[in-house]
């Protein structure tokens, strides 16, 4: 028997409602929740015709929201870019296996047309570095090459491909961002900072309709398969967001997605709409605007108050940089917060928080909105103090608590030491200060995988094994909530989804464990069931 009325019991239902209740069934009726309490109470408030399904004594939770990443982008990286990452999320171990990666698109790719290499860590590398300019002319000479580094922040062209981009000897450097150079001053290739690589840094880069449908497809499968059903795409500039809006016009896209236009394209955007029609919302809606304050720790471009442990060769003491003018920020964010427009600022290190603080304060000093929910994004290195301030503020954080994992070890020999590091993506002092907050996975710099995620906030285990900053771990209860309710709050969706109550949107999943009984062994938990909208979208 089918119908669109559904009963889920037999299982651990955990709410994630105020009080953190655990039920003993849920009814759906279509697209919501229609009931929710004891088995005996569900039924009897349910249609009369409906399906009973048995979760075998599984766990069901809300489906995880992506607080903070760039959908589709992990679909561009497997389908249409060669895959650079190293283990466990790709092959390379060395610059050979890059090389030999990239070769492989060059043999598959026209003469002429670009070869793009994607989720490129140099720290993960045996070498260390970036490739250089030479090496990559090497892989062809008849190819614009570009390797973009997983952060995001740096990249490296070959010839052919600095030369497209009109980028030479004679290029100055923009605020925020470097050409290298050899000791001869020749281009090496690389640079850092997204003013230096312009339109190479975009999310859209080589992307058209027939491709962004491509990688959407790819990234809805694998976010789905992951118990995600809210996707987000935290830099939509103007290209991005009008091939999102071709795909609104024809209907579900089978995931729901908030996008955040970046700072750039206001007032006119939310005047004129630049040519493009949002007449429906329902399932990819606009959201906060989009603002960046520094780079990232992995380029050694993460704005600190502090140096960075280890001198960068040539630079000491080193403290990173601003990716924007004080003043310019201050005139961003009080122009969005006129508007009445929420805003997510990228800040990974303290100095850069500091800026942001200084121009909400600013703000708010001629118009103090209440709620306005302006998030601070990753929040790698704040200062305890930090925290007390946002709670003042109203400002909220969302936390890149997967860089623990990822590159805790290289936070604590040589970012920023063994004394900082303890503190990075510090979530128990939010807490403490009473600053609601989120996790996230910022893909695809890292994988879309929340209960690895949520591992990565409750245990601070490096991958070497090492524990940074045991005081700072957080409940599973916290991290579950960060990923669910919270993860909807904090861009004002909290009615409509992120917790199993009545009326909400009927997006669930079903784990084969319960994350209470099994916190040692989180990142192993699998999602076995991924409900949407009262529709079952993946089963393992």
């Amino acid at each position: 028997m089918t119908s669109d009325a559904k009963i889920f019991t037999n299982g651990t239902i955990l709410t994630m409602d105020e009080a953190n209740s655990v039920v003993e069934a849920v009814g759906v009726v279509g697209a919501l929740i229609y009931a929710v309490g004891t088995i005996d109470d569900v039924r009897a408030a349910m249609p009369t015709t409906r399906e009973e399904i048995d979760l075998n004594g599984k766990t069901m939770i809300p489906a995880f929201i992506d607080p903070h990443g760039h959908f589709p982008d992990s679909g561009f990286v497997s389908e249409l870019r060669a895959n650079l990452a190293s283990p466990p999320n790709g092959v390379c171990t060395n610059l050979d296996d890059v090389f030999k990666q990239l070769k492989l698109k060059a043999d598959e790719t026209p003469s002429g047309e670009w070869v793009m290499g994607a989720s490129y860590d140099d720290t993960s590398i045996q070498e260390g570095r970036l490739p250089t300019r030479d090496e990559l002319d090497v892989v062809s000479d008849i190819h614009p090459i570009w390797v973009i580094h997983s952060s995001g922040h740096s990249g490296v062209a070959n010839s052919m491909a600095l030369s497209i981009q009109k980028i030479d000897e004679n290029t100055p450097d923009p605020l925020g961002g470097i050409y290298f150079r050899d000791d001869n001053g020749r281009l090496n290739g690389q640079m850092n900072g997204v003013s230096a690589m312009g339109e190479m840094a975009d999310t859209h880069f080589l992307i058209n309709q027939e491709r962004f449908i491509l990688g959407f497809n790819a990234a809805c499968k694998e976010y789905l398969s992951y118990g995600v059903t809210l996707a987000q795409n935290a830099w939509t500039a103007l290209p991005l967001l009008e091939m999102f809006a071709d795909v609104v016009t024809k209907g579900d896209p089978g995931i729901d997605i908030i996008l955040l236009p970046v700072s750039e394209i206001e007032p006119d955007f939310s005047n004129i709409g630049l040519g493009m029609n949002w007449p429906d919302e329902t399932y990819i809606s606009l959201g906060p605007r989009k603002l960046l304050t520094d780079g990232s720790f992995l380029m050694r471009t993460a704005y600190l108050t502090e140096p960075y442990h280890t001198g960068a060769e040539g630079v000491k003491p080193d403290f990173g940089l601003p990716y924007i003018e004080r003043e310019v920020l201050f005139n961003e964010v009080k122009k969005l917060h006129d508007m009445g427009h929420q805003i997510h600022t990228h800040c990974n290190g303290d100095a850069a928080a500091d800026m942001f603080f200084d121009a909400v304060e600013n703000a708010l000093a001629t118009n103090s909105r209440a709620d306005h929910r302006h998030t601070l994004i990753h929040g790698q290195v704040m200062r305890r103090e930090q925290l007390d301030r946002a709670a003042g503020l109203g400002i909220t954080i969302s936390f890149f608590s997967a860089h623990i994992y990822y590159w805790g070890d290289k936070h604590y020999s040589d970012f920023l030491g063994p004394d900082r590091a303890q503190n990075i993506s510090p979530a128990a002092w939010a807490e403490e200060a009473n600053v609601r907050y989120t996790l996230h996975n910022d893909a695809s710099v890292t994988p879309t995988r929340p209960m690895h995620l949520m591992h990565c906030a409750v245990h601070r285990k490096t991958s070497l094994g090492r524990i940074l900053g045991p005081d700072q771990r957080i409940s599973v209860t916290s991290a579950l909530r960060a990923h669910t309710i919270d993860a909807a709050w904090q861009v004002f969706k909290e009615k409509d989804r992120g917790s199993i109550e009545l009326n909400k949107i009927a997006d669930l999943i079903v784990l084969d464990a319960n994350p209470h009984e099994n916190s040692d062994i989180l990142e192993q938990i699998k999602v076995e069931q991924t409900w949407r909208r009262g529709v079952c979208v993946y089963k393992a």
